[in-house]
């Protein structure tokens, strides 16, 4: 029986695959909420980068929200693990032992607060996606009314919620000694750094105006930017990085060549030498969120949702498909790549030969279904701020209202066989009553929820007349003709 990952088994490993430190000397000096895959395959690399070039208490707690599988794997590899890139010209694994610990929250609500007081900890992140943090999509303010949000606000000292941790955690902080601390949300939400420094301080004055006032001048939340595809691990996966290993890691994860993370260099105090692996720190990273988010974002969104529609599982057969390539550049090229100012030094026509490059890659297959998730919290970024800027400018938006459509197409819980469509999504119960009927009924319903379009959205006959058009021409067609009649046309 091959023996798992673990400290006793960590120095066997060849040096060119694991760090040269000893794992249980590392100090921690990052709590790390939401150690889900990306995570591990992103944060959790550029500091093991850091700590190769310039090695300190850079080491990372990891917690967990909501569920303790994520956790009790790890523990019991002593927070070990492995990531595994891929790419059609081949594919390397290295161990990962920057991450010393994950707790389950739930289990111990008052250990993580206390984590975030502790003066040895100068850096909290996050990926909690963005269903995590109790936000109106609508009007980008904390949902008070959100069940989480609301318990929260009566037991504070008991916290559910990603808002509520962190306020429960840096009031801790501020009685006990008032260091300060830098906040680093890593989740696709624009200004996401400005938009977690407005709901914390909005739940912070819910309770403590003394701590509100701390917060606004001790801690920090910049603004970043992420980008890594990081597909499931399989059963394949943990076979494949057994094979290369000669030690099963339960733990595993996996991704593709190319890693980005550009941040806003506004720190409350030290931080590690992310530069090292190759992290961007810039003045303003709204050129960078944007070109993520209506580029990759977007783009990916639209393969997923065409895709799956026209019975690909996987992105890189969605774009392999006649005329989906050719959608997708025409989208960025005519819809999303005008809304865009971006520093000079940035090429934006290589960025969208890149992304082309990135969706083919056949050694990487991202589940459609797993971008598809979620939905009505990644619409208003990655199609409507399009949308919005292109009406605004009388630019087209005919292939974002067939993006959009497709997700109306999508969401109505069927594909285009009649086979049922396992919707994920906060909204799924309600999206999926209304995304029933003829097309112009699906679109005045759907277009008329507030919270995903807001107030201007459903007052656009321009933008309803293309969804209408759309959606009459997936649910005619099916998805593979509609797309060459959009690209042909």
């Amino acid at each position: 029986m091959t023996q798992s990952l673990s400290l006793s088994t960590f120095a066997r490993l060849p040096l060119a695959i694991r760090p040269h430190y000893d794992p249980a000397a590392l100090r921690a000096g990052i709590v790390h909420i939401g150690t889900g895959a990306f995570h591990r395959a992103h944060q959790a690399v550029y500091t093991e980068e850091a700590l190769a070039a310039d090695y300190g208490d850079w080491g990372i707690i990891g917690a967990s929200l909501r569920q303790p599988g994520v956790g009790d794997t790890l523990r019991a590899q002593d927070s070990l693990y492995s990531v595994l890139t891929r790419s059609a010209a081949g594919s390397g694994v290295r161990v990962i032992a920057c991450l010393r610990d994950v707790i389950h929250t739930p289990s111990d609500p008052q250990r993580l607060p206390a984590l975030i007081a502790s003066p040895q900890i100068r850096l909290v992140s996050l990926t909690v996606t963005e269903k995590g943090y109790g936000l109106d999509p609508a009007t980008r303010s904390l949902d008070f009314t959100h069940p989480d949000i609301a318990q929260d606000l009566r037991a504070p000292h008991l916290p559910a919620s990603t808002v509520g941790t962190l306020f429960a955690g840096l009031h801790a902080r501020r009685l006990a000694h008032g260091q300060p601390l830098t906040v680093l949300c890593c989740d696709n939400l624009q200004h996401n750094g400005r938009l977690l420094r407005q709901l914390v301080l909005a739940f912070a004055e819910q309770v403590d105006g003394a701590t509100a006032r701390w917060i606004e001048s001790r801690v920090a939340f910049p603004d970043t930017m992420v980008d890594r595809i990081v597909p499931a691990t399989t059963p394949a996966t943990l076979d494949e990085v057994e094979e290369r290993l000669g030690l099963r890691d339960a733990a595993a994860v996996w991704g593709e060549p190319f890693m980005q993370w550009v941040i806003e260099d506004a720190f409350a105090g030290e931080r590690p030498r992310w530069e090292a692996g190759g992290a961007q720190f810039v003045s303003d990273v709204k050129p960078y969120e944007d070109m993520k988010l209506r580029l990759l974002n977007s783009s990916n969104s639209l393969l997923a949702y065409l895709g799956y529609l026209g019975g690909c599982d996987y992105v890189y057969q969605a774009i392999a498909l006649p005329g989906y390539a050719q959608l997708v550049r025409r989208f960025m090229q005519e819809e999303a790549a005008p809304t865009l100012s971006m520093p000079a030094e940035q090429d934006l026509g290589a960025y969208q030969a890149q992304l082309i490059e990135r969706f083919g890659n056949t050694a990487l297959p991202h589940r459609c279904h797993q971008i598809a998730m979620d939905g009505s919290q990644k619409l208003p970024q990655r199609f409507l701020a399009v949308v919005r800027d292109n009406l605004a400018a009388g630019r087209p938006v005919r292939l974002s209202a067939l993006a959009v459509a497709a997700w109306m197409r999508y969401v109505g819980g069927a594909d285009e066989n009649g086979r049922p469509i396992a919707v994920q999504d906060p909204l799924a119960q309600q999206l999926q009553a209304a995304a029933q009927g003829s097309a112009a009924d699906i679109v005045d319903r759907v277009l008329g929820m507030r919270s995903i379009f807001g107030e201007d959205l459903p007052r656009s006959e321009r933008f309803r007349g293309e969804l209408v058009a759309a959606l009459q021409r997936l649910q005619q067609v099916g998805s593979r003709a509609a797309v060459m009649e959009y690209v042909t046309a």
